[in-house]
């Protein structure tokens, strides 16, 4: 792997998190999981194409990009145990 590439590996780490965290809220939100399936792989590719012609222009951005992708997983994390807690309890009562 290139030198410069590897400061986006906690990135690339954590956004696989972040599209379990997504996958299991859509399945706790009974969504299709066809048409869920489909966005995720329309989601991919475009980030795809995105990271490849975008990488050059965000290199000097990195440290900006890390914090932003690393805060919105942390967010959605704490999105996904609230919307929990009410389970939670209710098992234990």
């Amino acid at each position: 792997m290139d030198g410069s590439l590897k400061q986006f590996i906690g990135l690339i780490v954590f956004g696989n998190i972040e599209n379990l965290i997504l996958a299991a809220q859509g399945v706790d939100a009974h969504v299709n999981p066809l048409g869920l399936a489909s966005l995720s792989l329309l989601a991919v590719i475009c980030w795809l194409l995105i990271g490849t012609f975008g990488t050059r222009f965000a290199m000097k951005y990195a440290r900006h990009i890390s914090f932003i992708g690393g805060l919105a997983i942390f967010i959605l994390g704490l999105q996904a145990m609230a919307e929990s807690i009410p389970g939670i309890i209710a098992f234990f009562h």
